[in-house]
């Protein structure tokens, strides 16, 4: 008897291994004849339906699963050292309503891809879930959407012309005292968040509304790019973006 409850046990160990095993063939996107099938029977997941990753911070997989549980989802899980893969079976469900239940239950931080149509779509959906938490800003806990993020992934997945941008677009703004240098920022990032009013951003920061113009002017000699050309602009939200998350900080 005692035979055969270790029998069962090696059984059940065995198994795990090769879930596993398909689980991260799936996620790193090998691309193995037959492997979705195999994976969808070992997984006992359907090989077709719409899949969303989820790439959360290490600890976070642990509240994901109650919420998933409790909202009746299909999901498997891949833990790492430093972060962990939740796949979910959408079903007829959208990935803003994962995010926000996620959310609910503070999974967070984390990021989540594009819906994979069916499990031979994981890796992708994997690798922009882990680009999509690269644009998540320092100190934050929130769980974000690549879709939501695309100008920021573009950034951040090209790490060399990041760092030539920021240098050539806000290397005068950086030279300043530290200070200084964030009071600009400061008002350049709330300024954008009020869609470009100066008023609504005087508001925030607590000044007039001619303060936070003369600090965009200032901005714009600095930076020699003007805020109301369209591609001038463009130049100096992806160069504050790339300051903020790849850019080394004093």
């Amino acid at each position: 008897m005692s035979g055969s409850a270790e029998g069962r046990s090696e059984d059940r160990r065995r198994g795990g291994e090769r879930s596993r095993a398909l689980l991260d063939a799936l996620l790193e996107g090998r691309p193995e004849p037959g492997l979705a099938a195999r994976a969808a029977e070992g997984l006992e997941l359907p090989e077709r339906g719409r899949y969303a990753v989820v790439v959360l911070r290490a600890g976070g997989g642990g509240p994901a699963v109650g919420a998933l549980e409790a909202a009746g989802l299909r999901f498997v899980r891949r833990r790492r050292t430093d972060r962990e893969c939740v796949v979910v079976a959408l079903g007829d469900r959208d990935p803003p309503a994962l995010v926000a239940l996620l959310a609910r239950c503070g999974a967070g931080p984390g990021g989540v891809g594009p819906v994979a149509d069916g499990l031979a779509g994981l890796g992708t959906a994997r690798r922009l879930a882990e680009l999509a938490l690269l644009t998540r800003p320092p100190g934050t806990t929130e769980i974000v959407r690549l879709e939501e993020r695309l100008p920021t992934a573009l950034v951040v997945s090209q790490p060399e012309l990041s760092a030539r941008l920021v240098a050539d677009v806000l290397g005068p703004l950086l030279a300043l005292p530290p200070a200084e240098r964030a009071l600009l920022v400061r008002t350049l990032e709330t300024w954008l968040e009020c869609g470009g009013s100066a008023g609504r951003a005087a508001g925030r920061l607590y000044c007039h509304r001619n303060t936070v113009l003369n600090r965009l002017r200032r901005l714009e000699r600095l930076t020699a790019r003007s805020l109301s050309r369209p591609r001038e602009l463009t130049e100096t939200v992806l160069a504050l973006d790339a300051f903020r998350l790849t850019a080394p900080h004093p």
